[in-house]
């Protein structure tokens, strides 16, 4: 199909110049006579050109760049030099002439010749160039660039193409690897994190089974502390799956809206029994944004905020909620008189299974503000923390859509 291709590509080339000869001849004056003998000189110029060009197709297809280069200008001196041969035969100009202007061609070919040398040689460099840098990249080396080439805008964008592809390609791996250390982290912690309400619950299990408690106090304790554990292990899992949800791209599809004070009511119900026990004042202020439409994933966003609140707050302490809405921005924020966080852990505080107790021995999982950053900047937000020399502040902030 390319080949046919080809030659009607040839052929409409070799019409077109013919019209545009006859054209020009009109133009100049030539009559009807004139016109017709200048049509049948060029019957076999047009043939000579068709099959020049369909010649050169064909053997050039495996050809170099500088060979493909002078043989374009051989076959432009060749056709040209037909057409003063046959113009010759024609009598349309005499033989000193035709000598002449042959002559002359004869120094264009050099001419043309050497130009298409020198073309070829700036467009090999430029090729070596890209060659090269493919290499590197193939080997690894993915620093590789092409940089600025001196060719002609379709070289030049092949090797912006290539440049553009290296960064993507450094760029993907360099996430890859960082995901990869990530998951390793990830099951280190999760290894850990399970391991301690695991050996808990074993324990008071075996310690049920072999009949060592059997007091109705001990094992109520037992239950008590059963259920905790339990606990752990509930709030884990479901904060993992939520983050295999967020890595899915769940969110980006989602459609559900609730309101404001509906989200922080169910997030209050969550931490209201532990908030009780400690008989911690909860409060709210949601001002003008209380009937504001967003996500119902907000409410694990507050829940992991009370819940690390009502965890480091101690007995009649307070935590506030406080919601502000500005034109298309909705402003939350969690505040508690607790112990505060220092300034050495503030920067890592939504780091996934990150403590500031080095023996990670606290309760939960260690994933609640992780995973709340992981939500809030999933809905287009931004999340922050904030400490003074008591008590901790963290605020979110969200686009109104």
């Amino acid at each position: 199909m390319s080949g046919w291709r080809t030659v009607g590509l040839v052929v409409i080339v070799a019409a077109v110049g013919a019209t545009g000869s006859l054209v020009v001849g009109a133009i100049m004056g030539m009559q009807g006579d004139e016109l017709q003998h200048l049509l049948l000189a060029l019957v076999p110029a047009a043939i000579v050109t068709v099959v020049a060009g369909m010649l050169a197709a064909r053997l050039l297809t495996r050809a170099t760049l500088r060979q493909r280069f002078v043989a374009v200008a051989l076959v432009a001196a060749a056709v040209a030099m037909a057409n003063i041969a046959v113009l010759s035969m024609q009598m349309f100009v005499s033989d000193h002439d035709a000598s002449l202007v042959l002559v002359l061609l004869v120094y264009a070919v050099g001419t043309g010749v050497a130009a298409a040398l020198a073309v070829a040689r700036s467009s090999r460099a430029s090729f070596a160039t890209l060659r090269d840098t493919a290499d590197r990249l193939a080997d690894g080396d993915l620093d590789a660039r092409v940089g600025t080439l001196d060719a002609g805008p379709e070289i030049a964008s092949l090797g912006h193409a290539l440049d553009e592809m290296s960064t993507r390609l450094q760029l993907a791996l360099a996430s890859e690897r960082s995901a990869e250390r990530t998951r390793r982290d990830l099951m280190t912690a999760v290894s850990h994190d399970l391991r301690t309400p695991l050996a808990s619950l074993r324990a008071m299990v075996e310690a049920l089974d072999d009949g060592i408690v059997a007091e109705p106090g001990d094992v109520r304790r037992y239950a008590r502390e059963m259920r905790r554990s339990t606990s752990q292990l509930v709030n884990l899992v479901d904060d993992l799956f939520e983050l295999s949800e967020l890595d899915a791209g769940a969110i980006a599809t989602e459609t559900r809206r609730a309101r404001l004070d509906e989200i922080v009511s169910n997030a209050l119900d969550a931490v209201g029994a532990e908030a009780s026990q400690k008989q911690l004042a909860m409060t709210t202020d949601l001002g003008d944004a209380y009937d504001v439409a967003c996500s119902p994933r907000l409410t694990r966003v507050l829940q992991n905020l009370l819940s690390n609140a009502v965890r480091h707050t101690p007995e009649d302490g307070s935590v506030r909620i406080s919601a502000t809405r500005e034109g298309t921005l909705l402003s939350l924020a969690v505040e508690d008189s607790g112990e505060g966080i220092t300034a050495e852990d503030l920067p890592h505080v939504f780091e996934p299974f990150y403590r500031a107790d080095p023996a990670r021995s606290g309760p939960g999982a260690g994933l609640g503000l992780a995973l709340a950053r992981r939500i809030v900047e999933a809905l287009g937000g931004s999340i922050s923390a904030d400490s003074q020399s008591h008590g901790a502040r963290f605020a979110v902030e969200l686009p109104l859509t």
